[in-house]
């Protein structure tokens, strides 16, 4: 197979996912959320998830640093 055709065929199947089409709804659910995961039995590691996922979608931001996530938890009531 030459390069070009290559290339072609694999243009071809590209889907850019970052281009919001006009049947997505845009209230800004994001994908990737804990909350779409398995639930721990335990209350507080649900809380902690709702409030990461929380943070995340006010903040439009897919990943968080490790300053946020103890923002998030001061946010919460735990300390130090």
């Amino acid at each position: 197979m030459s390069d070009t055709n290559l290339l072609t065929s694999a243009a071809a199947g590209f889907v850019d996912r970052r281009v919001r089409s006009s049947d997505q709804s845009p209230n800004g659910v994001e994908r990737r959320q804990f909350r779409d995961g398995d639930r721990s039995q335990r209350p507080e590691v649900a809380e902690l998830a709702d409030a990461i996922d929380d943070y995340k979608i006010k903040h439009r931001r897919r990943f968080i640093t490790f300053e946020e996530l103890y923002e998030v938890m001061i946010g919460l009531g735990y300390h130090r």
